[in-house]
């Protein structure tokens, strides 16, 4: 079984990804206690696509999240470097698109809005994947991110963060055909900045109007920008 390390290398996460695959949406919807369907609700909400705009899906993985992005009447693309998440979500009805997030396939100002979500802390290079958003966004159009963060609240953080360092890696291996993935996960987690840090990098690469709002204490963040 394949885990990448934290210097996030593309071909071990690619690898990794590939590896767990087949059943990554039902694992993370376990790992989460359900929670994972009302954080992709409430990106849906944050990014708000209308009918006829353009909207890209980085990191979409099987495309779960792109088919209720679509259901607005929105043209929406689903774009990830795994071939094998792309695979199980092939059925969707969504277009798919493997892509480099570091180099994506698309013209410049070709989107109305760009989300991510869970997999801005997987790039080698967090930056230059919010550089190539903000390239192939429209001016003034919008960006989320979603993203796990840093519990609020400093009781739950501390038993949050006991929770992915141990429970976590028991569970995942009764649920997912790639329990090592789930060890990256924790750590990524840990190293990954808290909510000001990430508002922070995203205004330093030219996004403007960078603000954030907790989801379930904190665990994670829904992050908004503008194009200037």
């Amino acid at each position: 079984m394949s885990r990448a390390g934290l210097d996030k290398d593309p071909r071990a996460v690619a690898t990794m990804f590939d590896a767990v695959a087949r059943r990554y949406d039902l694992t993370n919807t376990v790992l989460s206690f359900g929670q994972d369907r009302g954080w992709r609700e409430q990106t849906r909400r944050a990014l708000a696509p209308a009918p006829g705009e353009k909207v890209l899906d980085l990191a979409a993985g099987s495309g779960v999240s792109t088919v209720e992005f679509a259901r607005s009447g929105a043209y929406c693309v689903a774009a990830d470097f795994s071939l094998g998440m792309l695979s199980v979500g092939r059925d969707r009805g969504v277009p798919m698109v493997a892509a480099d997030a570091l180099r994506l396939p698309f013209a410049d100002d070709a989107f109305d809005a760009a989300t991510i979500s869970f997999g801005l802390r997987n790039l080698v290079d967090t930056r230059a994947g919010l550089r190539e958003l903000l390239r192939v966004v429209r001016p003034g159009g919008r960006l989320v991110v979603c993203e796990f963060s840093t519990p609020t609240w400093a009781p739950f953080r501390a038993v949050y963060l006991n929770y992915l360092m141990r429970a976590l890696p028991p569970i995942a291996r009764a649920v997912s055909s790639n329990p090592d993935a789930y060890v990256y996960l924790a750590e990524s987690i840990r190293e990954w900045p808290d909510q000001r840090g990430l508002a922070e990098l995203i205004g330093e690469v030219g996004w403007t109007k960078v603000a954030w709002r907790d989801l379930t204490g904190g665990v994670v963040a829904l992050h908004r920008a503008v194009k200037p």
